[in-house]
């Protein structure tokens, strides 16, 4: 599942998993999470497992 958050919703700070740097406050950027529990714990609901991604990292790697 992804979803484009807009810079005026983005209001904390993430660090992408692409590149290792500060997404900041009010930065456009894509949100990315598995549609099922991919981790050891099948329970846990996949929204845990979702990512915060600089645009254009994402669109580099997917």
């Amino acid at each position: 599942m992804v979803r484009s958050i807009p810079g005026s919703r983005a209001t904390k700070t993430y660090v992408c998993p692409g590149c290792l740097q500060t997404i900041g406050i009010g930065v456009p950027h894509v949100v990315a999470w598995p549609s099922s529990p991919t981790g050891w714990n099948q329970s846990a609901s996949p929204i845990d497992e979702r990512r915060h991604w600089h645009s254009g990292c994402w669109n580099r790697k997917h």
